[in-house]
């Protein structure tokens, strides 16, 4: 199986440096290929360009400018410019399909976060010094840089890729060949409703707190997010204090995000050790997180009606803290490596459905949190319902797969 593996980076001063001269070599290159691109296409002849033309012109650009495009890795300017091509095609894709096409645009070097060095070996040598104790990784124009090492690496190294996240460095090694870490079975099932209220309720009736990580910190980001907006938006030259401001408000989010990836791992790996069968509805978090199209009034000219655009934005809010898509991505990759079975199951009128009658109704669910079934009298939790129908469902799928 492929798994990857994010170490953080511990550069010295003159390597933080040298890392960030990569990306904003990397970034010029990025937007050079694609201003060609747009000035192909402008052309009265539409000459197309593409990522062949493109990387065998490497060469001579990394002739004429020794200082800078030719430090570093042949291999990794390739893989930028494939990552260019690839935004090409997905554009492409998004037209000929008739949905929303976003023309690739040109990056800033400060969102530009990602070196991609494709073959381990060719530019870059990961554990460059195994005599060593501390582990490091070889890049072509920065040395071998210290890898905070904190789990053993299995498989073979396939490609490694440098990134950035605020003022923080890591290296991200993808593998194949790992072998799987499958745990004794224990004949359990469960299934899991995921809500706001709850992180996620289970069959068994256990609730998971959630734990709201951006409400917690919400008052400190808003204050950080007012310093900044008291700078202007577009400037040539950031003074100190901007990039300071900026500096912050990053460091807040990035803490929000490893807080909230954190808490998803170990609550995956809880459900993962427990069951062998783990069933969840299947999310389409995009769409539950649209905002409502504005309807014009008839009666009042450039007036809309009322939408309930406020508190829409208030749970769509709440659901984007929660992380659902994440953690049901982290819950199947964990249930992979673990040889556990991960059981999607339609999400329409969980909470709505009596376990016990099969009656289905929108009256059944009183409030937001209780369940009182207009037929038969039932009455429990609605999330715990709700997690009791995915079981229930998850069951019919295998049974109809078998």
């Amino acid at each position: 199986m492929i798994r990857a593996y994010k170490f953080l980076l511990r550069p010295t001063r003159r390597q933080a440096v040298a890392l960030t001269d990569m990306l904003r070599d990397h970034c010029s290159l990025y937007n050079g290929a694609l201003q060609e691109r747009r000035d192909a296409y402008r052309h009265a002849s539409k000459t197309a360009v593409r990522y062949g033309g493109q990387s065998a012109q490497l060469k001579e650009i990394r002739a004429f400018d020794p200082e800078q495009q030719g430090r570093w890795s042949f291999s990794s300017q390739q893989a930028t410019l494939r990552r260019l091509d690839k935004a090409f095609q997905a554009f492409f894709k998004r037209v000929k399909a008739g949905q929303t096409s976003g023309y690739p645009r040109f990056k800033g070097v400060g969102h530009f976060d990602t070196v991609v060095f494709p073959k381990d070996g060719d530019g870059c040598r990961w554990d460059s010094t195994p005599d060593d104790r501390p582990t490091r990784v070889r890049l072509q124009g920065v040395g071998h840089v210290r890898v905070h090492q904190h789990r053993p690496v299995q498989g073979r190294v396939r490609t490694v890729s440098v990134k950035r996240e605020g003022n923080r460095w890591y290296v991200v090694l993808a593998c194949d060949n790992v072998p799987a870490e499958e745990l004794p079975p224990t004949g359990g099932t469960v299934g899991i409703d995921m809500g706001v209220a709850h992180f996620l309720t289970t069959s068994d009736g256990e609730h998971v707190a959630n734990p709201r990580f951006l409400k917690a910190m919400a008052e400190e980001l808003a204050e950080a997010q007012r310093h900044l907006a008291t700078f202007p938006r577009r400037t040539r030259q950031r003074t100190k204090r901007h990039r300071a401001a900026a500096r912050k408000v990053a460091r807040l989010h990035g803490k929000i995000r490893r807080q909230r990836l954190d808490f998803h791992h170990k609550t995956a790996r809880t459900l993962i050790a427990d069951h062998d069968v783990i069933a969840h509805e299947r999310l389409n978090t995009v769409g539950m997180t649209k905002s409502p199209a504005p309807k014009a009034d008839p009666e009042q000219p450039g007036g809309f009606l009322p939408d309930g655009a406020a508190a829409k934005a208030g749970l769509n809010r709440s659901i984007l803290d929660a992380g659902w898509a994440q953690f049901l991505g982290i819950l199947a990759d964990k249930a992979e490596s673990a040889g556990r079975l991960v059981v999607p199951v339609d999400a329409r009128n969980t909470s709505r459905t009596c376990p016990e009658c099969g009656h289905g109704a929108k009256e059944n669910r009183v409030t937001q949190a209780n369940f009182a079934c207009v037929r038969c009298g039932f009455a429990a939790n609605a999330d715990h319902v709700g997690a009791t129908n995915v079981l229930n469902r998850a069951g019919l799928v295998l049974c109809a797969a078998a």
